[in-house]
């Protein structure tokens, strides 16, 4: 639509050329106003995405750190293991959880019967398995399995689990303001418009060429900010979430002296 717009344009041009020495408009400083208004909003966009990317860095160190405590800190290997399998069954839970999906099978084959029930009858269910863990540490505190030193010390990794998972939540729960999502695109349409106008007296016939590109690298942008806007939308833009959860799988597995799922690679090189 924008080169059938510019040939137009230039076509209109070349049969009367007088329609256009006449027009003035301040081409240059509307260009870089919009360019600066479309910078901020693919900013605040990437901003949400890499914090977002951040956040999933946290779960996985946490992740690791956890299971790593119940294996040393907890007696009870029977307790150990269900801890472990429990913050598995936390990461695909939280996964699915900010992609608006259903509790997967990963989740629901790593927690005992009982612990299941809980966790499908909760509004939140990530919340509601990190619960379960917790529960899982105190019986074994309560049976002496663990120190109360060891206690705090593992309550310190789920809290930086809620912590985390918080974040993520404001993030898929609050989107960019009205205003860095349709502005940015509205104004970039008029310039797209507006352009040719500005520059068929000096380009003539190669107007679509150039007026075009720069058109387009307009539109590209805001299409950049669209995509990075949602970083759990589950599409190729997105977060790897399911590939972080099953490193976090392979790395908890391999604590436990278990069988380890195959790494995920990516797929028509986008990596999921």
């Amino acid at each position: 639509m924008l080169v059938v717009w510019d040939v137009l344009v230039t076509v209109a041009y070349f049969q009367r050329p007088g329609w256009f020495e006449t027009a003035n408009f301040p081409f240059t400083l509307f260009g870089s106003a919009i360019a600066l208004f479309v910078g901020f909003a693919v900013n605040a966009a990437y901003n949400r995405w890499w914090e977002a990317r951040t956040l999933w860095g946290q779960v996985v160190n946490s992740s690791r750190s956890l299971a790593r405590q119940a294996v040393v800190l907890i007696d009870d290997p029977v307790t150990s293991t269900e801890v472990v399998h429990a913050q598995i069954a936390y990461v695909h839970a939280l996964r699915t959880s900010l992609r608006g999906q259903p509790l997967p099978e990963e989740a629901l084959t790593r927690l005992r019967p009982e612990a299941v029930k809980a966790v499908e009858a909760a509004t939140n269910k990530p919340s509601a398995v990190l619960v379960a863990a917790d529960r899982a540490v105190s019986r074994a505190r309560a049976g002496g399995d663990v120190e109360e030193i060891s206690r705090a010390q593992l309550e310190e990794s789920f809290v930086a689990l809620s912590n985390a998972q918080g974040g993520l939540e404001r993030i898929r729960n609050t989107p960019l303001p009205v205003h860095y999502r349709v502005l940015p695109g509205l104004f970039a349409r008029v310039f797209c418009v507006v352009l040719p106008f500005a520059v068929v007296q000096d380009l003539g016939w190669a107007t679509p060429i150039g007026s075009g590109l720069v058109g387009v690298m307009f539109l590209l942008a805001i299409k950049v900010g669209q995509d990075l806007a949602e970083p759990f939308r589950d599409g190729v833009h997105d977060i790897p979430m399911t590939s972080l959860c099953r490193t976090i799988e392979i790395d908890l597995t391999q604590v436990l002296g278990e069988r380890s799922p195959d790494q995920l690679g990516a797929v028509d090189d986008v990596l999921w």
